[in-house]
């Protein structure tokens, strides 16, 4: 509509409408975002109102220009946060690990498949089976002095139900995890 009644009075008008719509055009499409000032590190922190959720970050959009220049942020988080948090929870059993980004070893690893878990287990794949998870796992990482962690959810995951669990439970358990949610 405002592209339609521009080019009428563009045709019909002079000079002026004509300087006019260079200033418009070069305002909208100047390719500057629009928005106001973001925190330094460019993470949003919110907390539930009944305060259940621990805090989660926004993560940051990848570029489409692999040419652009990668800031500071992006080439020193993994050396910054080192560890990440990998649940995977299937019908039958529970697993979650803790691995280093830069060497790629995994720290801590537990288990419903385990031999001295499945005894104390009735269920491989509930919550208390989750809980579980969480609290041996933190136990495994605290002993390889690892402290905190990150966890992005996979695209196909909810951050609810048993992997909240997992993460709660280390949560409860002394590891700090910080959860990008997208």
């Amino acid at each position: 509509m405002l592209k339609r009644v521009c080019s009428m009075s563009y045709m019909h008008g002079g000079e002026k409408t004509k300087i006019c719509l260079n200033t418009i055009t070069r305002h909208i499409h100047s390719g500057q975002p629009h928005s106001g000032p973001r925190s330094f590190f460019g993470v949003e922190d919110f907390l539930d109102d009944d305060n259940s959720r621990p805090y989660t970050y926004q993560k940051e959009k990848k570029s489409k220009n692999p040419n652009k220049h990668i800031s500071f942020k992006q080439r020193t988080i993994a050396y910054m946060e080192p560890f990440t948090l990998d649940v995977f929870i299937s019908k039958r059993f529970v697993s979650a690990s803790l691995t280093h980004r830069v060497t790629s070893k995994q720290v801590a690893v537990a288990g419903t498949n385990s031999k001295d878990i499945k005894a104390e287990l009735q269920s491989r794949s509930d919550i208390p089976a989750c809980l579980a998870i969480g609290r041996i796992l933190s136990q495994r990482a605290r002993e390889a002095d690892v402290y905190t962690a990150s966890y992005t959810p996979r695209e196909r995951d909810k951050f609810e139900g048993k992997i909240r669990a997992v993460v709660q439970s280390l949560i409860d358990n002394g590891i700090d995890v910080k959860i990008y949610l997208d």
